[in-house]
């Protein structure tokens, strides 16, 4: 996967993307990034990628010129796969990792983070195929939402992870909230791990997790499952871990 990153804060992405897991993927030669400072692209001799909106109003307004030059360069210079380009915008689209997973099987990703009051609806309206914001709230660019892209997006590349299930087993991957984990000591200052998960029985294991899963779910986040498909046996635990509450 190639990734660019336009943006007017380049020194943002060096500690993010040289580090963990991304740098780990990028070592493996499963990604490869490309930040670029979207300002070098300005066709004006002061260098300037903004302006005054029409109309009038607070803030300014980022420009299309610098964006549409940029994007057509990195497009050139990619192989021949259309990338997704993608907006990071508080009017998008909300993140889920549905959409990592969808993201993840793209071969090239162009990532646009603007500052200031907002951007020129023909970048909206005429350059981008996402727009995307990863909550309801307002931050002052879009550098921290494409990080927290990338990292949910690289981390689901084949072999990244080394182990597959890894990030299958994840929360919201599932359609619910993972299971709690220990490890060792089995007794930590009178705190124990739960008798099943040393038992050595798998499938008593695997019926754990999946009731502690659904557990978590019911209590922190139930809207979840109304999104997702259980099978009967689920039901039968979902129905039978509402009667705890009732």
């Amino acid at each position: 996967m190639r990734i660019d990153i336009l943006t007017l804060f380049p020194e943002m992405f060096s500690g993010v993307l040289g580090q963990s897991i991304l740098q780990r993927a990028s070592e493996k030669e499963a990604v490869s990034y490309h930040v670029i400072n979207f300002r070098d692209f300005a066709d004006n001799k002061h260098k300037t990628v903004d302006d005054y909106p029409y109309g009038g109003g607070a803030g300014m307004v980022l420009k299309p010129q610098p964006i549409f030059d940029a994007v057509a360069a990195l497009t050139e210079q990619a192989s021949d796969e259309k990338p997704r380009i993608i907006l990071l915008c508080p009017q998008g689209s909300r993140y889920d990792q549905k959409k990592a997973e969808e993201l993840a099987e793209e071969k090239h990703l162009i990532f646009i983070c603007g500052h200031y009051e907002g951007y020129d609806e023909r970048i909206r309206t005429n350059l981008v195929t996402d727009e995307i914001s990863i909550g309801d709230y307002v931050l002052t660019g879009g550098e921290l939402g494409a990080m927290v892209i990338i990292d949910s997006v690289v981390r689901l590349l084949p072999d990244v992870l080394g182990r597959e299930e890894s990030h299958q087993l994840d929360s919201f991957s599932t359609g619910l909230l993972e299971h709690p984990h220990y490890t060792r000591p089995a007794d930590f200052r009178g705190l124990k791990v739960p008798d099943t998960l040393i038992s050595g029985n798998h499938k008593l294991i695997e019926e754990w997790r999946t009731k502690e899963s659904l557990r978590r779910t019911l209590l922190r986040r139930p809207d979840l499952l109304e999104k997702i498909e259980l099978t009967k046996e689920q039901k039968d635990w979902l129905a039978q871990l509402k009667k705890e509450f009732e």
